[in-house]
């Protein structure tokens, strides 16, 4: 059993003294001082309402809306309430303690090292990953458009074009995230309105539907909606992304507090309201809803002329934003996790306030996984998907955990800290963890998620034991 019995640590990784206690206080927030704060607040404003607008949302939708057909609004509502809680809870600690490392730096400093290595690694494993399915989808549209033109060569040019985005500095990140986020959120706040138009019968040359797409609500009975809220709880991933940035910021405590806090009617509106919308359209049994995808068939079904290629036009720049921001949130994870003495050194190195290794490591990660998909995409790179399947529950157990512990602490030690409070603590808290759990259960029922949340279940443990023994070590000195 090698990975319980880890050697000594190799003098280059970094470390920081031992401590009394494996659940001491985490490193303090200065640690990140070596980072550039060149994220200003139109940035941070902006990142966290395009943050909600992912490509999950536009391209994972479809097969949710397949299998539960109208019901995918509540599915998306219930998974939204659960998200709506963890953003609240991830928001007070970030407050409190701004930090690139996010929820790792909070497990650390709540649970104990081993924690906030787990929480972090398999955090950086799930982004690097996402890179990479991230460009073949981008590099799909393109192809598509241009059919004599390579797939490999588009997501080739994709990551070297957002990787130097990331090498330079951070302002340039902020500055490409503004302008996706605006364009995906002009983007969709234009299908809402046109959707309503249609749906209340004053767009000119479409008659409204009325509810007659709505009248088999549960067309696949409770297993369908199991389905469509199991994607629906993956569709809301990256969120925790402004969080991460805002340790870059000129003002983090406010960046925090202001995203955490218009976060719900973000969430319901972009995400529980376009599924409403489109399944008033569209009827969800449409072969289209699946094929083109929920925001192209809407559109089509409206008869807007070139509508659906915009709307292409759309996804391609969610995907291009997801791949941006992912590359830039795996390199600030790692650049933390080494800060905090759980990683190569080499990857902590900071370079005109950019943590310059990281991403290229990180990107590098992202382009293997594609090359994967080409190679090996029945075994390796079945296993890789499967191995990240489940991580965002277990970071976001991480989070409820973590936030269960640091408020008792906060109110006794630090009360002005908390600027951002979580609702009914700890009651909420308690509710989002058994939320979590009744996830687990549904994906241990469902054959095709089954397999993700056992391969996910030993990653993690795998990343817990190397956590714990690398804690034991450095305790001991």
């Amino acid at each position: 059993m090698g990975v319980f019995a880890l050697p000594p640590p190799p003098t280059h990784w970094t470390s920081r003294p031992p401590s009394n206690s494996t659940t001491t206080e985490a490193p303090p927030e200065s640690h990140d001082a070596s980072l550039s704060h060149g994220l200003k607040q139109r940035h941070l404003s902006m990142i966290a309402l395009g943050g909600v607008i992912g490509a999950g949302l536009f391209v994972g939708s479809g097969a949710g809306i397949a299998a539960a057909g109208p019901s995918i609004v509540v599915a998306y509502t219930l998974s939204g309430l659960l998200v709506m809680l963890v953003m609240r809870m991830l928001g007070e600690m970030s407050a409190a303690y701004p930090s690139s490392g996010s929820f790792s730096a909070h497990a650390e400093r709540a649970i104990g090292p081993w924690a906030g290595f787990t929480a972090g690694w398999a955090f950086w494993v799930l982004l690097c990953t996402a890179v990479g399915l991230e460009g073949i989808g981008a590099a799909q549209i393109v192809h598509g458009w241009l059919p004599g033109t390579p797939e490999w060569a588009w997501v080739a040019l994709f990551m070297v074009v957002f990787c130097g985005t990331n090498l330079a500095a951070v302002k340039n990140f902020g500055e490409f995230e503004f302008w996706f986020a605006a364009l995906k959120v002009g983007a969709i706040t234009l299908f809402l309105v046109l959707g309503v138009l249609a749906i209340i019968g004053v767009l000119p040359g479409t008659d409204s539907p009325g509810t007659s797409h709505l009248s088999d609500f549960l067309p696949n009975g409770g297993n369908g909606l199991i389905i469509g809220l199991l994607a629906s709880v993956f569709a809301y991933g990256s969120l925790e992304t402004v969080t991460i940035a805002a340790a870059e910021s000129e003002n983090p405590v406010k960046g925090v507090a202001s995203a955490v806090r218009t976060a719900m009617w973000r969430i319901a509106l972009f995400y529980i309201g376009s599924m409403a919308v489109i399944v008033t359209l569209v009827p969800w049994d449409s072969p289209e809803v699946v094929e083109k995808g929920p925001y192209v068939a809407a559109l089509d079904e409206l008869g807007i002329p070139g509508a659906g290629q915009l709307m292409n036009v759309v996804v391609l720049v969610a995907l291009l934003s997801a791949m941006n921001a992912n590359i830039y949130g795996a390199s600030r994870i790692a650049y933390s996790l080494v800060e905090r003495g759980q990683g190569p050194r080499a990857l902590g190195r900071v370079s005109g306030g950019v943590p310059r290794v990281a991403v290229l490591v990180s990107s590098l990660f992202g382009f293997g996984c594609v090359l994967l998909s080409y190679w090996r995409p029945d075994d390796v790179f079945a296993w890789l998907l499967n191995m990240i399947g489940a991580v965002i529950l277990v970071v976001w157990i991480f989070i409820a955990v973590s936030q269960l512990r640091l408020r008792r602490r906060l109110e006794r030690e630090a009360p002005e800290k908390l600027v951002v409070r979580m609702w009914a603590y700890p009651w909420l808290t308690w509710v989002a963890l058994a939320g979590m759990a009744a996830v687990f259960v549904l994906m241990a029922r469902e054959p095709d998620t089954r397999v993700q949340l056992y391969s996910t279940g030993a990653m993690t443990l795998v990343l817990a034991a190397a956590g714990y023994a690398w804690q034991r070590r450095r305790a001991r000195g």
